[in-house]
This record gives structure tokens, C-alpha cells and sequence, in this order.
């Protein structure tokens, strides 16, 4: 695609981000001590670890901190700003790597980040932490392999974690929670793999809201979504777990609940290329009966033929997640990334036929291996600006929506 495509979004700026435009799955803003907006982004692969990029000025975005990883067989996928605390998710290429884990870092001096602490989490059949959710300033909530958990199938390393960082010199664990079945040991049954894609059991985001916080909402991969009572942290408690896997084909991602709603939106991954996992949907569920979810309909996008075969991925992956802070927060638009369909809004007004609001697909960056963009995610300001990233190389873009 030689030129971007737009509806009623319009891009305001671009970076490349010093040349390491590969995005990972974590956007956060923080407001610095001087006033100043401070946008930090996760990076897909090494060698670089985060990215600190000042867009008080939306259109003038300007880089300002760029951090290295210490190998090459490691990743920062995900991260988290609460206050001037950051917290860095590392996961390595194999089991039995390091550093596999959690890092906090103080970025009162934005240029100047300072590790506080280091939260391990390696061991034989761990590879570390994969993303991470950290929004009170109290429990950093994540998907993380341990050195005492074992699973039966590799696929199923990384289990909801529970760390209590009100001392972020001291972090620990306090509760945990694995999809049933999938340790080894446990009378449970194994649960049956998916039959096509089988991508695991093990769990990728795991959200929190302070205006919630006895429920955690689980995206488990094959296995569905699942909805946790933590209000004993220690010992976590399952309320329901829905998953159209099969026959749907897996790696669901995210699960966002609109509480005002009653609602959850869930994100089911796409990862394969070329629309060979089609199709991978955004759902609307409702949990009125939280014990008994009911999906009453999907996010309507682009056909797959028009964009299964521009390149990379296409299909869901990543919502907005509301979450707490300067941050557009809404139960009822939902800003969504799609790898090769870029970022789309959906008014969810009616949630039995969600509408498409607004999208923006950026052309294909330079040096793309896959020839297409692949939006990995998305966060959203206060203000409705729309800051994006490129998986593989494009860097950031950002956004103004008219929603």
C-alpha cells in the first residue's frame, strides 16, 4: 500500500524512533514533575529495551531516553507508568534464561531512568514475564513463569501473577493462578489442546481496575477469557471462564470489561500471517450473570480478502484499556489495533451492532519485512490523541480522532 488510508482520523506526526521503530505491546504516559508528557513504549525484540518520547506537544513529538537490553535472546514487550515509576516485563528467547522478570525504575529525571529493583522470576521452565499490568502504584499484576511451577506442556509457562510492589524496593509475590489442568502434578484434567492453532494456556493480559479491584479479568490464550475473584489475593478464585476456542482458533489476548455496562470486549490475537488464522476477532460479551458470559456480537472490519494478503498479520490484537491516569477512558468508544488494518474506533452505543467510528491504516513504513504496517498498539490521552506503533519498524504515529 503505497499511501495511508483514513477515516475520520488524521495523523499529526511521526517517528521512527531512532531507527529502532520495532513497538511492543506497552504504551504508557506519564506526567512528569516539570509538567512535561512523557509517552514510554516497549519495544517487540532487543536490542533495544524502552523508549521515552516527550509529546507535550503532540505534533513535535521529541525522543529523549532510549535504553539497551543486555542480549540479544531477551525482550521488554510490555510496561506500565504509575507516578514516576516504571515497570518493565523481560521475557527471554528460551526457558532457564536471564534476566526473566520485572524491573522498576524511578523516571522522576525522565532522561535519567534509575533501576529501583529487580523482581525474578527465572527458573527451568520459566522464560521471565510477557506483559504486565500496574495502574494503582500498589500490585503489579502479570503473566509470568516461576522457578516452582512446572508446566505439563511448555506452552503453558506463564501463569496470573500477583506482586505486591507498595515497597518497590522490595517487591513480592502474593497470590497466583493458573488455567486449571495445565501443571504438572494436580488431579485436574489436562485441558484438551485446540486442534489447528494451538498456541497454549497460558495467560497474556491481565487487568485490574482500582474502581474493580476484587476481579481480574484474564485473556488465557486457548483458553478463553477468565474472570478471577481476588479479593483475597492469595488464593484467587475462578468465577467463569468463556472460551469459543475451538472452534474458533485461538489466543485470546485481552479482556476489557465496560463495568458501567456490564460488558466485556475480548481480543483474540491474530499470529499467523497472511490471513492464515482468519478469523480473529473482538467480541462483545455480556456479564450481566458474571458466572455465565454470553457473546452478543463482534467488532465488523475490513473483509479478509481486501486485507488477509497485504503482508504480516491481519485480524484483532490490542483494545485501549482505560486504564487510570491521563488516559481517554470510555465505556462506550473502543479504539483497537488490527496489524495490517491499523487502528479503528467502534461506538458500542448499541452493543448488539457495534459501529466502526473512525480508522487510520499508515502505508506501508520503509524496510517493512512483510511489506504492510503491523499497528501492534494503541493509547489513548486524555484528550483523545491517538499514539500507535509499528511492530516491526515504523516507530510511532500519532492521531487526532473525531469521535
Amino acid at each position: 500500500m503505497s499511501k495511508h488510508e483514513a477515516f475520520n482520523m488524521r495523523l499529526i506526526a511521526h517517528d521512527t524512533l531512532n531507527g529502532f521503530g520495532n513497538g511492543g505491546e506497552g504504551i504508557s504516559l506519564q506526567i512528569a514533575g516539570d509538567g512535561r508528557r512523557i509517552l514510554w513504549i516497549a519495544h517487540e525484540s532487543a536490542p533495544t529495551n524502552f523508549t521515552g518520547v516527550d509529546v507535550s506537544d503532540p505534533r513535535q513529538p521529541k525522543l529523549i531516553c532510549q535504553t539497551q537490553l543486555p542480549h540479544n535472546r531477551v525482550r521488554s514487550n510490555s510496561l506500565e507508568v504509575t507516578g514516576d515509576i516504571l515497570a518493565v516485563a523481560y521475557q527471554t528467547a528460551v526457558h532457564g534464561e536471564q534476566p526473566a522478570g520485572v524491573e522498576l525504575f524511578d523516571i522522576a529525571d525522565p532522561e535519567n531512568p534509575r533501576s529501583i529493583s529487580f523482581f525474578d522470576r527465572s527458573g527451568p521452565h520459566s522464560r521471565g514475564v510477557h506483559a504486565l499490568w500496574f495502574v494503582d502504584g500498589e500490585y503489579i499484576h502479570c503473566t509470568s513463569g516461576a522457578a516452582d511451577f512446572t508446566p505439563h506442556n511448555p506452552k503453558d509457562d506463564q501463569i496470573y501473577t500477583i506482586i505486591d510492589v507498595r515497597d518497590p524496593a522490595k517487591p513480592q509475590e502474593v497470590g497466583r493462578w493458573w488455567y486449571p489442568g495445565t501443571m504438572e502434578g494436580e488431579d485436574t484434567p489436562l485441558p484438551p489442546r485446540h486442534p489447528q492453532f494451538d498456541s497454549g494456556f497460558r495467560m497474556h493480559n491481565t487487568n485490574v481496575f482500582p474502581d474493580r479491584p476484587d476481579r481480574a479479568y484474564l485473556g488465557c490464550l486457548d483458553g478463553g477469557t477468565a474472570i478471577l475473584d481476588i479479593s483475597d489475593m492469595a488464593k484467587p478464585r475462578l468465577i467463569a471462564n468463556w472460551n469459543p476456542h475451538p472452534p474458533y482458533p485461538g489466543f485470546c489476548h485481552t479482556a476489557l470489561p465496560l463495568l458501567s455496562r456490564d460488558l466485556l470486549i475480548v481480543a483474540d490475537e491474530c499470529v499467523r500471517e497472511n490471513g492464515a488464522d482468519w478469523p480473529k476477532l473482538t467480541w462483545v460479551v455480556d456479564i450481566r450473570d458474571e458466572t455465565n458470559p454470553v457473546p452478543i456480537s463482534t467488532f465488523p472490519m475490513p473483509p479478509v480478502e481486501d486485507h488477509g494478503r497485504r503482508g504480516g498479520r491481519y485480524g484483532s490484537h490490542n483494545v485501549h484499556e482505560n486504564r487510570p491516569g491521563p488516559a481517554f477512558r470510555s465505556d462506550t468508544v473502543i479504539f483497537a489495533t488490527f496489524f495490517n488494518g491499523g487502528v479503528r474506533a467502534y461506538d458500542t452505543s448499541n452493543p448488539f451492532q457495534p459501529q466502526e467510528i473512525a480508522s487510520f491504516v499508515p502505508a506501508a513504513p520503509n524496510g517493512a519485512p512483510t511489506g504492510a504496517i503491523q499497528i501492534n498498539d494503541v493509547y489513548v490521552d486524555e484528550n483523545a490523541i491517538v499514539y500507535a506503533i509499528d511492530r516491526h519498524v515504523g516507530g510511532l504515529y500519532v492521531m487526532e480522532a473525531d469521535i
